[in-house]
């Protein structure tokens, strides 16, 4: 490996947590979601985060690599920006190669359309996800236009979880505003089993059990290839 491979690797280990977009050689690639979703605002270099800017190029690399067969995506997030995790959940839905999520740890707030973007979906037993209304940090312009973007965005992501997921849009708006005494707030935590009697997630499983579905679709879509 020449030297300016090797420093390349190094920059991408240091600001994505991995060594090449995609590895060439690998036919699944693991897209990590932790932290918190940044958008376009930055966070706090102590914060653990999982940044837009990064992702998208990501994405687009794993759907023009004729090597890459299949994407694990792994999550435990606390959330951040809606509109970007709505955006890399719409990317991950429109990709043509077989995907399957994982939610270790959590998957709350706008990480529930992270997670029901994939073709198939996984939550390990202890792992978490919280269901919310959109909230919003800093200052608000109190006028009738901002509580319209509010209830638009709220639908969009309503919207988006019910045609990628087995919950009925009813349910999911009963869980988002009713009172939970774990939240202390408005909205639902789920917790491994539960998420998927609701029907938001496929399956409880780990590592294993996601690897086998997307070798199993994999090889699904590639029988179904012309």
């Amino acid at each position: 490996m020449s030297e300016e491979n090797t420093k390349k690797d190094l920059d991408n280990i240091k600001e994505l947590g991995i060594s090449n977009i995609p590895k060439q050689d690998e036919r699944i690639q693991i897209l990590p979601i932790i932290g918190q979703v940044e958008g376009h605002m930055m966070l706090p270099p102590q914060t653990k985060a999982t940044k837009y800017e990064h992702v998208i190029p990501q994405l687009i690399s794993i759907e023009t690599n004729e090597r890459v067969e299949g994407v694990l995506i792994i999550l435990n997030t606390v959330g951040g920006d809606v509109e970007a995790g709505l955006a890399i959940a719409e990317m991950i839905r429109s990709l043509s190669k077989p995907t399957v999520s994982l939610v270790i740890g959590g998957g709350h707030s706008i990480g529930v359309p992270l997670a029901t973007s994939a073709d198939y979906s996984f939550i390990s037993p202890s792992a978490t996800m919280i269901i919310h209304p959109i909230r919003m940090n800093g200052l608000i312009i109190g006028v009738p236009q901002t509580f319209e973007y509010f209830n638009k965005m709220q639908d969009r992501i309503i919207e988006f979880i019910t045609r990628t997921s087995n919950i009925d849009r009813e349910t999911l708006k009963k869980l988002m505003l009713q009172s939970d005494e774990l939240l202390n707030d408005m909205g639902t935590i789920l917790i491994g089993r539960q998420a998927v009697e609701y029907g938001l997630i496929d399956d409880v499983g780990g590592i294993s059990e996601a690897l086998k579905k997307l070798d199993s679709l994999i090889n699904i879509n590639g029988n179904n290839r012309p």
